[in-house]
């Protein structure tokens, strides 16, 4: 298991990550989603509460270039389950899976962002929680090698998990022209039982000039109740 503060920072651009794992005391489930930008229009933006979920919205809307791939719901509630995704494929995941589909299933209709030469992955995350059960599975779909003519798919499933560990994926390596992806499995990261000292240390260990957003959300697995931290760089 590695430190989650010093993977990130380590790299002064992973872009967008995905955290999910259980707290130490076994007692809640965790997620924690971030976004960064380089570019002055992924930088104007803020999370925004939605429902039980959240959504990216424009901080200065006179300063929108180009919405399709910085505008969506990154999480989104669906009973039992939490949706949490670097893009609208959280929208695809969650009305696929309302027709009954699996979200691997509904995850095949999608690929890697069309945002050339870096053709970015779609990352993925999805928790069950239901009445002391906690099981959560994590996608990532990238190019290959580079080469948008063919698109790289996996996806992992993790039955109970123990306490105290969390798995973390993120978009990119580190910074370059093009970003170069993620490679590898999901990082075993540590996870701790204070969601406000949690929040708090990954904020503080995002690179200070990139880090844009933080969303963090620790679900009671007994209970469902949920407490949810967002921290915006944009006040």
């Amino acid at each position: 298991m590695k430190s989650l503060e010093q993977e990130l920072k380590g790299n002064s651009y992973p872009g967008r990550g995905i955290v999910i794992g259980k707290t130490p005391d076994g007692t809640k489930a965790v997620t924690a989603y971030f976004i960064m930008g380089r570019s002055e229009n992924s930088r104007n933006r803020v999370f925004a509460e939605d429902g039980e979920g959240i959504r990216t919205q424009a901080y200065d809307e006179s300063k929108v270039e180009d919405p399709s791939l910085i505008i969506y719901a990154p999480v989104r509630v669906r009973g039992i389950d939490t949706i949490v995704t670097n893009g609208d494929q959280t929208d695809t995941i969650y009305d696929y899976m309302e027709k009954g589909w699996s979200f691997e299933q509904a995850l095949k209709l999608r690929e890697f962002e069309p945002d050339a030469p870096n053709y970015t992955p779609r990352i993925s995350g999805i928790m069950r929680v239901n009445r002391g059960s906690f099981d959560f599975a994590m996608s990532i779909l990238k190019s290959h090698n580079g080469d948008p003519s063919g698109c790289d798919r996996f996806t992992y499933h993790y039955e109970n998990p123990p306490a105290g560990e969390g798995y973390f994926i993120h978009t990119y390596m580190g910074d370059g022209n093009p970003l170069p992806s993620y490679q590898g499995d999901p990082t075993p990261v540590d996870v701790m039982d204070d969601i406000d000292a949690y929040t708090e240390m990954i904020w503080n260990s995002l690179n200070q000039e990139n880090k844009v957003s933080l969303f963090v959300r620790f679900i009671d697995i007994n209970t469902g109740k949920y407490d949810t931290r967002i921290v915006n760089k944009n006040q």
